[in-house]
């Protein structure tokens, strides 16, 4: 949802993986909920494993039942967890 959506962003920006600017633009360059979503699974990777955990991490806390039913991990001490969430995302992403 656009709520789940704003509360990532927002907790995102807390972790400094994005600036507010940054999230402006996201917003601003994305009309549709899927679009937005895309646009920042897409900067987070951009920004690497360590933003990409973060997100995973984040979304879990904010909806456990959307995380878990992606297949995503919030454990990143598991090298296979992480790498078939960041995995998901990059598949997400094309």
């Amino acid at each position: 949802s656009e709520e789940i959506l704003n509360q990532l962003l927002d907790g995102l920006e807390a972790d400094g993986v994005f600036t507010h600017l940054g999230i402006e633009d996201i917003l601003q360059r994305n009309q549709t909920r899927a679009n937005k979503a895309r646009a920042t699974i897409d900067e987070v990777r951009m920004k690497g494993q360590r933003a990409s955990r973060l997100m995973i991490k984040r979304l879990h806390l904010i909806d456990p039942t959307l995380s878990n039913q992606l297949g995503l991990s919030s454990d990143s001490s598991g090298p296979g967890e992480t790498h078939s969430s960041l995995k998901y995302f990059e598949l997400c992403s094309h």
